[in-house]
């Protein structure tokens, strides 16, 4: 585009550059409409390992990541001032590497790289850009990548499970619709509030690790199974992945409402979830999860047992009270 903006005949006379520069310009600013009109997608190699990684291929010519990344920044910041819709993807080496593999392309191309970048914007976790520095960005995009893997992951445990052998039913369906309903009775007898839910299970290839943040206001109703594999679809998947492997596994669930913040607890056990003790959730949260070390309760934060819930397929009442869990004070 920059060259376009610069092309004409330097010398010749007065009268053809007036009788030229309407057409150049009108040429100028239709593409300059044109490239408002198609989106972009720059994907970033995010950490120093996965930059020292993509050193050693010989057309990739930075030596220095923070000098990458601010170079990247000025090249977003570029295609936002020209008004270009643009996302930010993550530029996983290992991934690209068995990318070109399967394509049969050479990972060493800069056409190789388009490539993949391609792929990222089908089918890859990506963040609009809006303009905000890059050291703010990258967390959420690193946040958006683990979950879309963990969502694959999950994903590939349950279709890999095949039919029940007594009813012939899909075991990663009925999984699935089994963890939807702990979710729905999990929401309805938690009540109104701004719902932070963690889905956390351990799997054969790392642990799988789900996010929910639900908002419900004092008057909603049940939602559907539909709604709720749209607004918490990695929720329920890793939850049912869980379930269906038999893996260990917990949820944890902060509430806020009315100026009151709360925090309940629930382990994976025969298919269900089995409410935790206060006493448990207190020890779970005040626990540093990497070094075992204890750390100190938050203030305001009151530590509850987890509501009892029914196991998936009964049609029993117990998780329907909000104060009724085992353990409470």
């Amino acid at each position: 585009m920059g060259r376009t903006a610069h092309t004409g005949n330097g010398g010749g006379h007065g009268r053809r550059r007036r009788t030229a520069e309407p057409g150049g310009l009108r040429r100028l600013t239709a593409r300059r409409i044109l490239r408002r009109e198609v989106p972009s997608t720059v994907a970033v190699v995010a950490d120093p390992a996965g930059f020292a990684a993509m050193r050693r291929y010989t057309t990739f010519v930075f030596d220095d990541h923070r000098s990458y990344l601010r170079h990247t920044e000025g090249l977003l910041r570029s295609l936002t001032v020209q008004g270009v819709h643009t996302r930010v993807g993550l530029f996983d080496p290992d991934d690209y590497e068995h990318f070109c593999t399967q394509e049969r392309i050479d990972p060493d191309s800069p056409d190789s790289r388009t490539r993949y970048v391609a792929e990222i914007a089908a089918t890859g976790a990506t963040v609009r850009y809006r303009g905000q520095p890059l050291d703010r960005l990258l967390p959420l995009l690193m946040e958006d990548w683990e979950q879309q893997d963990a969502w694959e992951r999950a994903t590939d445990a349950l279709t890999g499970l095949g039919p029940c052998a007594d009813c012939g039913k899909d075991l990663g369906r009925a999984a699935l619709e089994e963890a939807t309903e702990i979710l729905a009775r999990l929401l309805d007898s938690a009540g109104p509030g701004t719902h932070h839910l963690v889905c956390s299970v351990s799997g054969g290839t790392g642990p799988l690790v789900a996010v929910a943040h639900v908002e419900r206001a004092p008057h909603d109703t049940a939602r559907t199974a539909r709604e709720a594999a749209e607004g918490e679809r990695l929720f329920r998947t890793v939850l049912a992945a869980g379930i269906a492997a038999g893996r260990p596994g917990g949820v944890v669930m902060r509430t806020a409402w009315d100026g009151r913040e709360e925090v309940r607890g629930w382990r994976l056990h025969d298919g269900g979830l089995r409410p935790l003790t206060e006493a448990e959730v207190f020890s779970a949260y005040c626990t540093d999860a990497r070094t075992g070390e204890p750390v100190p309760p938050e203030p305001g934060l009151a530590y509850r047992a987890g509501f009892p819930l029914p196991h998936p397929g009964t049609h029993g009442q117990g998780g329907e009270e909000r104060d009724g869990g085992a353990g409470e004070s």
